[in-house]
């Protein structure tokens, strides 16, 4: 089986795929914009073969890259960036080489804001109010029929970039004056109080899900962004029934295979949920790590498994889990020694976050695990604490 990695470099959970792969005898290909020599050791050792591009946005170059390694090392089985911006590239390799996997026309669905809402609906599982907007009109005629308050979001965005809370008929002014009008975005009635949290976990070849997983934000990405806050994310021993039985019908309506997902959700006071975004990849930054601390599972193992055939067995969740931030900005009371010192045995990974995650993740990650929910909290008013 031949298997191409679409910037393997980046990001870098890439390699550990890679490697898997490789073990099970895939033979993995490569292609990018970043030079060979850059390359990690342990990446070049993994890949047959790496063809560079100066630009992965250049369609055509990397269709004629992908034409070269086809030409030397046959037909390509399976295509993959685990990157949200490559998504589309993905589908396109796909389509223009006949490759097994999501194709562009499939990809609207998880693109499209508006186009999600379908979905949420058809798989009967509660949604917010909304709709697409490209003029002024529209948006007036949206803010007539929903109400505000209400979110603005781009209708093919990811995260929580250009998005704005629009509380008052003076913030949609603003809104009015800075909006560029050849972006479509999506109007969406406000939740108050919800909390954000995600369904996630991987399909297999046949549609069925493999590794199920929750966790919830302690603050809005929104926020974090805006705010330049510390967060954190914490998976809990067990995934509420309602919220599992809300993702499994997504999934299931979604019809997608052999990928992770990564799907949205508000929780509400009343202890429902509504849907908000499905995302057809993991989870970014350093969740995969999160999960696999969590579960003492190796998801990169996992995936490659399920490329290849394999069964899986289910794995069970025995600790509390959580991912916190710091910010280089912040002065906090107590030192990374202090820290090791006092989590020694529950602290799994410390990493340094690259500057392109560090605005909405801030600059230090910390993996710690828990047996009881109460250390959660400690743990994090712990590492959190700033200086007077």
């Amino acid at each position: 089986m031949n298997y191409l990695l679409v910037s393997p470099n980046f990001p870098v959970m890439q390699e550990f795929f890679a490697k898997k792969l490789v073990e099970k005898g895939v033979k993995v290909l490569g292609i990018g914009n970043e030079s060979y020599d850059n390359l990690s050791d342990s990446l070049k050792s993994s890949l047959s073969e790496y063809y560079k591009v100066d630009d992965l946005e250049n369609y055509e170059d990397v269709l004629r890259g992908v034409a070269f390694l086809i030409y030397k090392h046959g037909t390509i089985d399976r295509v993959e960036s685990n990157n949200e911006h490559w998504l589309m590239l993905d589908a396109t390799i796909r389509e223009e080489f006949n490759i097994k996997g999501v194709q562009p026309a499939e990809l609207d669905f998880t693109k499209y804001k508006s186009r999600m809402k379908e979905k949420f609906k058809s798989a009967k599982v509660p949604v917010a109010e909304g709709v697409a907007v490209s003029n002024i009109s529209e948006l007036n005629e949206a803010i007539k029929n929903i109400k505000l308050p209400v979110i603005a979001k781009p209708d093919n965005g990811v995260g929580a970039s250009n998005t704005y809370k629009l509380l008052s008929n003076s913030d949609v002014e603003d809104f009015k004056k800075q909006w560029n009008q050849d972006v479509v975005y999506f109007i969406e009635s406000y939740v108050d109080n919800g909390i954000l949290c995600t369904y996630d976990g991987l399909i297999d070849s046949n549609g069925e899900i493999v590794f199920e997983t929750s966790f919830y934000y302690t603050k809005p990405t929104l926020d974090l962004l805006n705010g330049g806050l510390d967060y954190a994310n914490v998976i809990e021993k067990k995934i509420d029934p309602k919220l599992q039985k809300y993702g499994r019908k997504i999934v299931k309506e979604f019809g997608m295979k052999e990928r992770f997902f990564h799907i949205e959700f508000f929780k509400l006071p009343n202890g429902d949920y509504i849907a908000l975004e499905y995302n057809n990849r993991i989870a970014g930054g350093y969740t995969i790590d999160l999960y696999n601390h969590t579960y003492e599972c190796d998801l990169y193992d996992m995936y490659s498994k399920v490329v290849i055939g394999e069964n899986i067995e289910k794995v069970n969740n025995n600790f509390f889990g959580i991912a916190l931030s710091r910010r280089d900005k912040y002065s906090y009371k107590h030192s990374l020694e202090n820290i090791k010192d006092k989590y020694n045995g529950k602290i799994r990974q410390i990493e340094r976050v690259p500057a392109v995650f560090a605005t909405a993740m801030g600059e230090r990650m910390f993996i710690l695990v828990a047996e009881k929910s109460a250390e959660l909290n400690e743990m994090m008013s712990y590492i959190h604490e700033k200086n007077e």
